[in-house]
């Protein structure tokens, strides 16, 4: 299982069937799991990991796809020879993120079962006319997913959708910030783009898609319907700004870990992951720029906000990246 990944090791805090055990417990059990048994396999074995990079099954893991156990024992932080069994309890469980909903969900669907692929693509893959779509949203209260770019997005949306876009880590963004396996959703996607939405949805667990709006977006705007269109600005016109009035506030959406090594100079870090937590923490009064590193996470959060009711912010198109090569000031990297 996940036990052992390129750089990294898996979470303590995810085992289903020992609720009893503490996540520091776990810890020490995969402590002598890879001691006893992954770090004893010749050096020439390959490893083939079951996640990468932006999965949530662990905290550090490469976005490289095969190893050996001989260079995972040179470079993996987890498998130093010297490390005791408390040092590696203690830097496996630090800053590990609450799990997403979706987790102990998905258990439970492995265990009971779960509607087949084919059913799921049968329901979503309906193509729903406008009134037919708006009728369905009234009756379900399914909540409106786009699918589409952020660059497509920010331009034009219907109002009170939220946008993950399939350009970047799709699925795990939905079950971390979409609650419950079993929301009805009702999808707005690029053209040639709806099995695709439908497919990686289904893979974590949310089968209650009950169709997409024909047309995408487009059919909505020939329908002569309101539209929503987000704040945004050039990493060049947000630096003039900043420069003109620096104590304006930055919000920056990125992990912790992220905001860490380097930030904008005075600015908070909110990270996307727990937006349900502090958005009731915003001031609707004051004026806010909103950043992730390059677009794609503080476009869901734009989408979020305003849906909530929030447009007093502006959001750097290019995210941090862009920023950098700026006059803006930040931090020392770390």
């Amino acid at each position: 299982g996940d036990t052992l990944f390129i750089g990294d090791v898996g979470r303590p805090d995810l085992a289903q069937k020992a609720a009893s055990m503490t996540q520091e417990e776990l810890a020490g059990t995969l402590y002598a799991s890879l001691r006893n048994k992954i770090m004893t396999l010749p050096d020439d074995v390959v490893v083939y990991p079951a996640h990468g990079a932006g999965s949530a099954c662990g905290k550090n893991m490469s976005k490289e796809t095969v190893s050996t156990i001989g260079l995972q024992k040179q470079t993996n932080y987890a498998l130093r020879s010297d490390m005791t069994r408390d040092e590696f309890i203690k830097e496996v469980t630090d800053g590990l993120l609450a799990p997403p909903a979706y987790f102990p969900m998905n258990v439970a669907l492995n265990k009971k079962g779960y509607t087949s692929f084919d059913e799921v693509k049968q329901k979503g893959m309906q193509s729903l006319s406008v009134a037919a779509f708006e009728a369905a949203a009234e009756e379900t209260g399914a909540l409106l997913l786009d699918t589409r770019s952020p660059d497509q997005f920010y331009k034009g949306f219907i109002p009170q959708s939220i946008n993950i876009g399939l350009n970047g880590d799709f699925a795990p963004w939905v079950g971390a910030l979409i609650a419950d396996v079993q929301q009805p959703l009702l999808l707005i996607t690029e053209a040639g783009k709806e099995e695709e939405s439908i497919m990686r949805l289904s893979r974590v667990g949310f089968d209650n898609i009950i169709g997409h709006l024909e047309g995408g977006f487009a059919s909505w705007v020939a329908a002569g319907k309101e539209t929503d269109t987000v704040n945004r600005i050039s990493a060049a016109s947000f630096s003039e700004r900043w420069q003109q009035a620096p104590e304006q506030k930055v919000v920056d959406v990125r992990k912790a870990s992220e905001y860490a090594a380097e930030h904008v100079n005075e600015a908070y870090n909110r990270p996307l992951a727990a937006i349900n937590e502090w958005v009731s923490d915003i001031d609707n009064n004051e004026h806010f720029f909103l950043h992730c590193a390059g677009g794609y996470r503080s476009m869901i959060a734009a989408s979020i906000l305003q849906a909530r009711g929030f447009r007093n912010f502006t959001e750097v198109e290019g995210g941090f990246g862009a920023i950098k090569k700026t006059d803006v000031s930040t931090s020392d990297f770390v």
